[in-house]
């Protein structure tokens, strides 16, 4: 495994985590119900919420994301890619196979002669 698919894994994995945090937090507006007796002593974080745990966790988790994705634009400009058709096929082929022979006028098979007299498509248009 390379070092880019490594940090690509990291990167969906913090997305994920941003994408489920951001579903749990509650809304603004969900604060109006909590001064009718809404019963917000009585949770797990405490009787100030989860809003600081959540807008932490957010915080450290876009920082990860914003670091992965710098991350993973220098490493894609540091691959090395073939300049020309010629280079790539240079790699594709790796040199274990022979290179093909060059066909010459004289590997031609003999063709039978056209009908007409054999001149093709030369024909005399001037007449004086």
């Amino acid at each position: 495994m390379t070092l880019q698919s490594t940090v690509l894994y990291i990167h969906m994995l913090v997305a994920l985590l941003i994408v489920v945090l951001v579903l749990l937090q509650r809304g603004k507006g969900a604060d109006a119900g909590a001064g009718f007796g809404a019963g917000a002593s009585g949770t797990v974080f405490g009787s100030r919420g989860s809003s600081s745990f959540f807008t932490r966790a957010t915080a450290v988790l876009a920082t990860m994301f914003f670091a992965t994705s710098l991350t993973l634009a220098y490493l894609s400009g540091q691959t090395t890619a073939p300049t020309s058709l010629l280079e790539e096929a240079a790699e594709q082929d790796s040199g274990t196979a022979a290179p093909a022979p060059l066909v010459g006028p004289s590997d031609l098979p003999d063709l039978p002669p056209l009908p007409g007299g054999g001149q093709g498509a030369e024909t005399e248009t001037s007449e004086e």
